[in-house]
């Protein structure tokens, strides 16, 4: 995260420039407090995708509209959920088709007033990135963030941290290998969120060393940062291949209140009580010796989170 700063020209912020923007941003605590809480009802979907980008695009529909039945207000997918996970040097599926399926899932999610989060190829100037695409319940795109630690071939790393409010929530999102690079989290709880969206085709059974470590990677970011965390992982597929399951929803204190099977389409749903005064250990990290560096870091973020991916 250092060399993504010092490589944008990321500059120190001055105590009075900080603390014009965090009373716009952070807003003032005292009044946080006094708040109501927000009660916010999410599914983590574990859905197994194809290489047919219309049968995808057909029964994220279907979970779509039955969640939204069910009083769900943002549903999760995984990683590429919408048109597969490639191992490939390159990205097959062309652009064109992948848009057509991302308006009509977003056409769906206006008519049944829910929003979405997964994953999905995007295709511009040459460049392939690998996005998790954010609709709210009006359909209104309000992120497209791309993928910034890349560990497939075939894409290009993002350029900017996401920042956004969905359904009424400040929020942030990452993509499988970015849960091993905290300041992604930690910049956005700084700033006010108070819950990730964490979409994932992690590694397989065949890798069994890596399993604890991706359960114990996003109760960190959770209790670090006193976030919630709605992680949404591809299944495994009975002859091993593909990821491992295990999608889970983690509370604001590290602690996982529900976790998927390991080769179910499992869905997971919870409603979380959100209190809109955070935790004390984000803001600690506006004190000490690596406060300047944090508030750069925040400064930066919200001057690039409106940034296209291009």
């Amino acid at each position: 995260m250092i060399s993504l700063m010092g490589a944008l020209g990321v500059h120190l912020w001055t105590r009075r420039t900080f603390a014009l923007i965090a009373a716009g941003f952070l807003g003032v605590l005292s009044a946080q407090g006094q708040a109501p809480a927000t009660k916010l009802k999410v599914a983590a979907v574990q859905f197994r995708s194809s290489f047919d980008i219309n049968d995808n695009c057909k029964r994220m529909s279907e979970f779509l509209g039955w969640l939204a039945k069910e009083g769900v207000q943002v549903a999760v997918f995984p990683e590429c959920a919408l048109t597969g996970y490639y191992l490939t040097p390159t990205f097959p599926v062309p652009e064109k088709e992948i848009a057509a399926a991302e308006e009509r899932l977003r056409e769906i999610c206006r008519a049944h007033k829910i929003a979405a989060v997964f994953g999905s190829a995007y295709k511009v100037n040459g460049h392939t990135y690998d996005t998790a695409v954010v609709f709210n319940s009006r359909g209104k795109l309000v992120e497209r963030y791309g993928k910034i630690y890349l560990a497939e071939k075939w894409d290009v790393p993002g350029n900017h941290i996401g920042y956004f409010d969905l359904a009424g929530v400040p929020s942030t999102v990452i993509v499988c290998h970015d849960e091993r690079y905290p300041e992604l989290v930690r910049l956005p709880a700084i700033a006010g969120a108070r819950i990730v969206y964490y979409i994932s085709s992690e590694s397989g059974l065949k890798e069994p060393s890596k399993m604890i470590p991706y359960r114990a990677q996003m109760m960190a970011r959770a209790v670090e940062n006193g976030v919630f965390v709605v992680a949404a992982n591809a299944p495994a597929n009975p002859d091993l291949t593909g990821s491992h399951g295990q999608s889970r929803i983690i509370s604001s204190d590290g602690n996982i209140i529900e976790e998927a099977s390991i080769f179910g389409e499992d869905v997971l749903i919870s409603t979380l009580t959100i209190k809109p005064k955070r935790s004390e250990w984000p803001l600690n990290s506006l004190h000490g010796p690596l406060a300047a560096w944090w508030r750069s870091g925040v400064e930066w973020m919200m001057k690039n989170r409106h940034r296209k991916l291009n």
